[in-house]
């Protein structure tokens, strides 16, 4: 028998240093080559590890939140004899990594940051479990699926909630696709393990009690204490940053959207039954993309290592997304380039992509000014955050039906509000209202979006 001792490798862009994330293995655990063992998290991406050998763990360097600077020890492995002894893993000399597709770039995280997408949903098995062998070529002996180790396919919300429940998934049989457990085979789980009464129903602890404080635990002096790790850090880091180091410009504007309610109707009205509905969002992507024509301050990056400013004739889009995860800025590329259709078809995607934990790299960055929208919750106003290098974030706010005046009498409108924040070191407050009074002037004509000019 002899030890490998597999170091933190150098991950690329300039890594110096990666936080743990948390460990897939434990001391003890017997793990196959190319089975992830760890997640950790740079600044600019979560990578999923795998083991270079086959082996037992013996010991692991560091817990969830550490930083661990790149060539040090991450994780001790005890080895059949032959295989590699204890090695100083260059570049050269470790598997290449298995990336989640990223963790917010620089260029990725504001007012809606973009979170970890975490790779291969059968990645890292949780070796050593009662049953489990490996043999000599590494391949696991068991059948069960606890026998085999192999990490369940859901989503990390599920995962966390059945952490929380004490609930081990690998006795979940999932409904997915490819068995991907769901959040309702989750609650089906914890609803076939309560215990029942000889009528079907779980039994009362204490039937003497009023019914309305039967199912009400107490809580009185209970805490939590969650460590901020991984993406929560690295969101509290660049908000911090995003709003100590940039001089906000926030301006609101409230605009007519009656026409353009008539059109998104008329022109889903002719969809094919089952074509996804057009929302605001391409049109106002559309009639965007026409006002930074005569605004390239506002499409732009700031490089604060350099002093400049890079303005960019392409428009790349971020839409803030809700995710399980949390909020990601996916990107939609080259939307000067999209007609209306495009642009909902690719926001679609990308935004599926990010809910999914799909989306590449590519798609998580480069945007060069972001959008984001609360849809229905959208209030009446906000004030975004910069997605920073951006120095421009537009949001919409809810749509709703009101009296105005109009033309010297009261009508009935549908009126929504745009929120808007600007860089103020490098947009000027007046051509910030500008172009957001341009932007209005397209959304409420929007006949205008379609010509060329």
């Amino acid at each position: 028998m002899s030890q490998y001792v597999f170091k933190l490798p150098d991950l690329g862009e300039g890594t110096v240093e990666a936080e743990i994330v948390g460990w897939r293995v434990k001391p003890g655990d017997l793990v196959s080559e190319d089975d992830v063992i760890v997640e950790v998290m740079t600044e600019k991406a979560a990578v999923e590890l795998p083991s270079p050998v086959t082996g037992r763990v013996v010991s692991t360097t560091g817990g969830p939140g550490d930083m661990v600077p790149v060539g040090s020890a991450l994780i001790v492995l005890e080895t059949q004899a032959g295989a590699t002894a204890t090695a100083t893993v260059a570049a050269t000399a470790v598997p290449a990594p298995k990336p989640a597709p990223p963790r917010p770039g620089k260029a990725s995280v504001g007012h809606a940051p973009a979170a970890p997408v975490r790779g291969g949903t059968n990645s890292g098995k949780a070796a050593g479990s009662p049953g489990t062998a490996i043999s000599g070529n590494g391949a696991d002996v068991g059948h069960s699926a606890i026998e085999r180790g192999g990490r369940v396919a859901t989503s990390p919300a599920i995962r966390r909630m059945a952490h929380e429940a004490g609930i081990d998934l690998r006795a979940v049989a999932g409904s997915g696709l490819n068995g991907r457990i769901v959040r309702e085979d989750l609650e089906a789980y914890v609803k076939e393990s309560e215990p029942r009464s000889a009528g079907g129903k779980a039994p009362d602890k204490d039937p003497d009690r009023p019914a309305a404080l039967r199912s009400r635990p107490s809580v009185e002096g209970a805490t939590e204490e969650i460590k901020v790790i991984g993406l929560r850090r690295l969101i509290a880091q660049r908000m911090s940053e995003a709003k100590r180091n940039i001089p906000h410009f926030a301006y609101v504007e409230e605009m007519d959207v009656t026409e353009l309610e008539a059109l998104r109707r008329h022109l889903n009205g002719r969809l094919e039954h089952g074509t996804p509905a057009l929302t605001y969002l391409p049109f106002l992507v559309l009639g965007l993309v026409r006002v930074l024509r005569d605004f390239p301050q506002a499409n732009a990056l700031y490089d604060a290592e350099r002093g400049v400013i890079i303005r960019h004739r392409a428009v790349h889009v971020g839409i803030a997304t809700q995710t399980p995860e949390g909020l990601k800025v996916p990107v939609v590329r080259d939307a000067q380039s999209r007609t209306l259709w495009d642009l909902a078809a690719q926001m679609r995607r990308v935004t599926e992509a990010a809910r999914t934990n799909k989306a590449t790299r590519d798609e998580l960055s480069g945007s060069t000014i972001t959008v984001t929208s609360l849809g229905k919750l959208g209030g009446i106003a906000s004030t975004p955050i910069i997605n920073a290098p951006e120095v421009a974030i537009i949001g919409v706010n809810r749509a709703v039906e009101r009296a105005v005046v109009l033309n010297g009498a009261i009508a009935i409108r549908r009126m929504m509000n745009l929120s808007s924040s600007f860089d103020h070191r490098f947009v000027d407050g007046y051509d910030a209202a500008a172009m957001i009074q341009g932007l209005k002037d397209y959304i409420e004509h929007p006949a205008t979006l379609f010509i060329d000019s």
